[in-house]
């Protein structure tokens, strides 16, 4: 369109002798078949002009014309705008977390995500289903988590963890190698429907390999065989309130300025009011670890306590001091 214009005026200004205001008026009104009244009458050579100008180019301007209005009308500036906000949120992210597929599994990560406050992106399949999660307000985009590029467009090599949920355990074995490949340092969690996907999907580089009916029904079991253990599970992991109040577990990781000293001189209980229920070293986990356990920059503290005292630790960690 703007090529045509720019012939028009050129011939316009070139065989006609117009200006260029003259020009571009006689090139609109002829390429749009308006049809009003010339400037001055033509000569031979500016009507052959003006004809060559309509015939070629007639089309071009109910093309483009059409065009505009299907991007105005059906929504696709719309669709533009909105992939250049998703564009821009996503050139953005750090250490977030990829969800890969938006099935039962999906919602649930995504929903525990949302609570604990970490950033992630979800990728989906499904054009409508991948509309719908961006109204809900999450960060979604369209496309297939097998395809490279898709996992490229989300800067997957800045991201901390994937979790994959799709239905197919081949196409969760893909992605899983494709994003190992691209950032070895990710921590990958995988579903998996069939026993032996498990090893496959370890060889190629899960971190964790999840199979959530397997899951379902050893936890259906086990509330019959020890239910007040599995109640007792719920409550401390805050799947149940006790008294009006939800339990909380949480991990801290240790710097330099908590390194060599021992559970007592921390005196998390006193601090804090929550428990320190388990150390995790270099040596492995420590359940229920003794008050004189020394700690070093790389253990990590799993403490339980209510939402007031977790988020105590949290400050108390954050000073880096031990002083109240």
């Amino acid at each position: 369109m703007i090529a045509a214009v720019g012939v028009g005026v050129f011939g316009f200004m070139f065989i006609e002798d117009y200006n260029f205001l003259d020009a571009l008026y006689m090139t609109v009104i002829t390429i749009s078949t308006v049809g009003f009244s010339e400037i001055h009458p033509l000569n031979p050579q500016g009507r052959v002009f003006t004809t060559i100008l309509i015939i070629s180019n007639i089309g071009v301007f109910f093309y483009s014309i059409t065009t505009l209005t299907s991007i105005l009308v059906d929504g696709e500036f719309q669709k533009f705008l909105k992939m250049y906000r998703v564009k821009k949120a996503i050139k953005k992210l750090e250490n977030h977390v990829v969800v890969c597929g938006f099935g039962r599994n999906g919602v649930e990560v995504v929903e525990q995500l949302t609570i604990d406050k970490i950033p992630f992106i979800i990728i989906e399949r499904d054009e409508s289903l991948a509309d719908d999660i961006e109204e809900q307000g999450y960060l979604c985009i369209h496309g297939d988590a097998t395809n490279d590029d898709i996992l490229h467009s989300i800067y997957i090599e800045k991201a901390k963890a994937i979790i994959t949920t799709l239905p197919k355990d081949a196409d969760n074995v893909f992605v899983t190698l494709t994003a190992k490949e691209i950032n070895p340092d990710i921590e990958i969690i995988s579903r998996a429907s069939l026993d032996a996907s498990e090893t496959k999907l370890r060889r190629a580089g899960a971190d964790h390999v999840i199979m959530p009916e397997k899951i379902g029904g050893e936890h259906m079991a086990k509330l019959v065989s020890k239910p007040d253990i599995m109640d007792f599970i719920s409550l401390i992991t805050g799947q149940e309130e006790i008294n009006g109040t939800r339990m909380t577990i949480e991990e801290f990781g240790f710097d330099e300025d908590f390194g060599k000293r021992s559970i007592i001189e921390l005196n998390i209980r006193k601090k804090t009011g929550a428990n320190v229920i388990g150390i995790k070293d270099q040596a492995g986990f420590h359940v229920n670890p003794s008050s004189t356990h020394v700690l070093d920059k790389n253990s990590k503290l799993i403490c339980l306590g209510t939402e007031t005292e977790i988020n105590r630790c949290k400050e108390l960690f954050k000073r880096r001091s031990l002083d109240v």
